[in-house]
């Protein structure tokens, strides 16, 4: 799963492609086919910024930035799945319109920042990854707390996996939410017992390209973490990962071939 934001303020500065006000449409269109050239078998679309400390942009604002990017990968980039990175079913409602229903939705809050989520996913067949989370970007950090972090959150998903049912959605895959009101010891924990996620029977999504708890013991930038990164990675598919959320897909792509 490659990543490609459309905002100003994702906190790897290359995966932006939004040039002030305005989608950079050359390069998110060369970006987007590359990928696909690469190995990507699906394209996650951002339009918001969870970064911790990151402000969020009002719905017209995410959808604004959105709209533009999803005609490009309509129009310009085939023989891809294409996933939404959001949290609000508004602008679930306006992709679907846009270009049917075929896509993912990637929700960092598993329906809980939108009552409206689950049930508008479920009506309209979508598949849906659900990831852990707790507070805001503002105060995730600040909510580390776990009796034993990996089992806490397995826990989240038995209970999710009720509402999913409830709200009519068969096709859910599982994100423990790396970096996500988890520490560092907490992020690397899940990391070694990721096989206990796939108690489900669902595709186990692992996002954690460039992130901090990879690249801050090293005393490195995100810029510099690409090598750290595949080695995670590598865990990551060892534990039983079946989807890598990807900054570098090129990369990622060897890594996997690597492992067999």
């Amino acid at each position: 799963m490659g990543i490609l934001n459309v905002t100003p303020d994702s906190y790897y500065a290359p995966s932006r492609y939004h040039s002030g006000f305005d989608l950079d449409t050359g390069r998110f269109r060369d970006a987007a086919l590359q990928m696909v050239e690469d190995g990507a078998e699906i394209i996650d679309l951002g339009g918001c910024s969870t970064r911790p400390g990151s402000e969020t942009p009002v719905p017209g604002e995410e959808w604004r930035r959105l709209e533009p990017a999803l005609k490009v990968l309509r129009d310009e980039v085939t023989n891809v799945q294409i996933s939404i990175d959001t949290f609000r079913a508004f602008v679930v409602e306006r992709a679907a319109d846009l270009i049917g229903k075929e896509f993912i939705v990637n929700d960092i809050s598993a329906g809980e920042d939108d009552p409206q989520m689950l049930k508008l996913v479920g009506d309209l067949g979508l598949s849906y990854i659900a990831m852990h989370k707790r507070g805001t970007p503002q105060t995730m950090q600040s909510l580390c707390q776990y009796d034993d972090v990996t089992e806490d959150v397995v826990g989240y998903f038995e209970e999710f996996g009720e509402k999913a049912a409830e709200a009519g959605i068969t096709d859910w895959w599982v994100d423990p939410g790396f970096g996500f009101a988890k520490d560092a010891s907490q992020n690397h924990q899940m990391l070694r017992e990721l096989s206990k996620f796939q108690k489900f029977g669902r595709a186990v999504v692992v996002g954690i390209s460039r992130k901090s708890f990879i690249y801050k013991p090293l005393g490195i930038t995100p810029d510099d973490a690409l090598a750290a990164t595949q080695a995670m990675h590598a865990l990551a598919i060892a534990g039983g990962a079946d989807i890598l959320r990807v900054h570098d897909v090129a990369a990622a792509v060897k890594t996997i071939k690597m492992l067999g």
